[in-house]
């Protein structure tokens, strides 16, 4: 578990972020104000971090000018496939240090006021797969078990559910059965180049009002977009041109969502949900 300086566990805390970010191009600097100016969230990343190789110069030379700004507010950077490209994702790595992990694993979880926060490694073949009975999962497993929190929220970078151009990862549904049967309430993907909401759903897609996982894919962090390539009954919103961030308000026992764009947008989503 990752030692991060949390609020008690009794007040709402709040997190926002996305993935996909720091390439080169302008996003990244709009998503990047629209962090600064909600001071008091903890940040997350999605993967994808900085473009094109996750290396320790693309950092330098993308990331820290923008979202390197209030990297000391990034309490859940998550890796991506991008940064993997980057051997080990040593790039990643050593630019969050101590945030990101055990550098042979790329996972782990903290409590962050009343909620459990799990961050998955979705390279599966990087930290010996993401099956059932694998490393990953037999912590994650363990790590539900050992944790009563009402409110579990789990973060990664490529999405199980994904009307995008690189379609559903589905090595990453024997996490996502993990989680629904460990009773956690929110996924936070990325990898698409685009937002996604999807209604709450067991791991096998089936609708679940009252137990299901609310998945968001939340790749509008500053690279770029990509085109929506099939249809789902199951996304209740979707968008592909519009920068911008997620912002989780995190109560006790529910949550708040609102997708932050770009200025002068016209695209807004926003809702609540309770935990399970």
């Amino acid at each position: 578990m990752v030692d991060i300086d949390a609020p008690p566990s009794t007040a709402d805390v709040v997190l926002v972020g996305a993935g996909d970010i720091a390439g080169g191009g302008p996003g990244k600097q709009i998503t990047a104000d629209l962090i600064k100016a909600i001071p008091d969230a903890a940040v997350f990343t999605i993967g994808d971090n900085a473009y094109n190789d996750g290396s320790s110069s693309d950092f330098q030379s993308n990331f820290e000018p923008s979202w390197g700004a209030f990297k000391s507010r990034i309490k859940f950077p998550v890796p991506g496939n991008h940064d993997y490209t980057t051997a080990n994702a040593s790039g990643y790595f050593g630019y969050f240090g101590a945030a990101a992990g055990d550098p042979s694993k790329g996972y782990y979880s903290a409590d962050y006021g009343a909620w459990h926060v799990i961050v998955v490694n979705s390279n599966c073949s990087a930290v010996g797969g993401c099956n059932t009975g694998s490393q990953q999962e037999l912590w994650l497993r363990a790590d539900l078990a050992a944790h009563s929190n009402r409110c579990t929220i789990a973060l990664w970078h490529h999405p199980l559910w994904n009307v995008g151009v690189h379609g559903a990862a589905n090595e990453m549904w024997p996490i996502t059965k993990t989680l629904y049967e460990g009773g956690a309430d929110v996924i936070l993907t990325g990898h698409d180049h685009d937002y996604q909401r999807w209604t709450p759903m067991t791991h096998n897609g089936v609708p679940d009002a009252a137990h299901g996982l609310r998945a968001f894919v939340v790749g509008t962090g500053g690279i770029g977009f990509y085109n929506f390539t099939s249809e789902d009954p199951h996304v209740e919103v979707r968008n592909n041109q519009t920068f911008g961030v997620l912002k989780l308000t995190l109560h006790a026992e529910s949550y708040d969502w609102e997708f932050i764009a770009q200025p002068n947008a016209t695209f807004h989503d926003s809702g609540t949900g309770e935990c399970h």
